[in-house]
């Protein structure tokens, strides 16, 4: 059903728990597993900086892929840079390019209201996304 799953993390617990969710679909569907992590950048008159190390960003797929193929899973991970505020299509965009059935993302619970009035990414990703979205809470 999944040949491709793609699974947007960070290192939070929900994201944690998203990845968790993710490896048993891949297990029980046979599928591959990219790990995404989108780092946000932020532009001014001086560049383009990121709001984030990549070295750490990296490393964190690396352990999280590392950890899957521990475990008999195919994975692999993907680093990208995304300008701020826009997350999400930047999530959607890498799903699409990566040809993912389904993307997973956690979330931290916040109610539908809370996710329009805060701009969350997840919510985002819902309303952008053409393929399958698995929010996990």
């Amino acid at each position: 059903m999944f040949e491709r799953i793609l699974v947007a993390t960070d290192s939070s617990e929900p994201s944690g728990r998203a990845v968790e969710f993710a490896a048993g679909l891949a297990k029980d569907h046979g599928s591959e597993m990219i790990v995404l992590h989108a780092v946000p950048r932020v532009v001014s008159r001086s560049g383009a900086s990121d709001l984030e190390e990549p070295d750490a960003a990296r490393e964190l797929v690396d352990q999280i892929v590392r950890d899957l193929k521990d475990r008999g899973l195919n994975a692999r991970g993907e680093v990208v840079r995304v300008l701020e505020g826009h997350m999400a299509r930047g999530i959607v965009e890498s799903a699409a390019s990566a040809d993912a059935d389904v993307i997973l993302m956690g979330t931290r619970g916040r109610s539908d209201f809370g996710g329009l009035f805060l701009g969350s990414v997840t919510h985002r990703v819902l309303h952008l996304a053409e393929k399958p979205v698995i929010v996990v809470p």
